[in-house]
């Protein structure tokens, strides 16, 4: 089953994948979290929304949360209800950079992250599958997931 899931997360993040020409931004790796915003300004909660709901991007693929009218919301990890309340905001934009950092066992992609990385296909090295002002946008928006 985890193959499985490996094999499909890694045909949609391809789909997906940031611009290659996107620098990636540095940023500080405190205790759990990255506290700096990866931009230098807040995200936009409702792109971010947008990206959370988003099939290609893979969230609902593993998580479920307050979403009443998405089908088929996954299950393997956290539900994302009350994320908001649980984690803070630089804790949930190291899960979104760099899950590995915190659980080196993780399913979940490394969405920022590009070095180091093994079993990734020729076309997709050197491309995060979010761009930085993506992560901030989905960030700004799990952070209102409160209840």
């Amino acid at each position: 089953m985890k193959f499985m899931l490996t094999a499909l997360l890694a045909n949609v993040l391809v789909m997906t994948a940031a611009p290659a020409q996107e620098a990636l931004q540095r940023y500080e790796v405190v205790g759990d979290a990255i506290p700096s915003s990866l931009t230098g300004v807040p995200g936009d909660a409702e792109r971010g929304r947008a990206i959370v709901l988003k099939r290609e991007n893979t969230c609902l693929l593993c998580h479920s949360g307050p979403f009443p009218d998405e089908r088929f919301q996954g299950d393997l990890s956290p539900n994302l209800a009350g994320a908001g309340a649980r984690w803070s905001e630089g804790q949930l934009r190291l899960r979104l950079v760099d899950a590995s950092r915190l659980n080196p066992a993780t399913i979940m992609p490394s969405y920022y992250r590009v070095d180091g990385l093994t079993r990734v296909g020729a076309t997709w090295r050197g491309k995060p599958i979010l761009t930085a002002e993506q992560i901030e946008d989905a960030v700004a928006y799990l952070t209102t997931l409160r209840q």
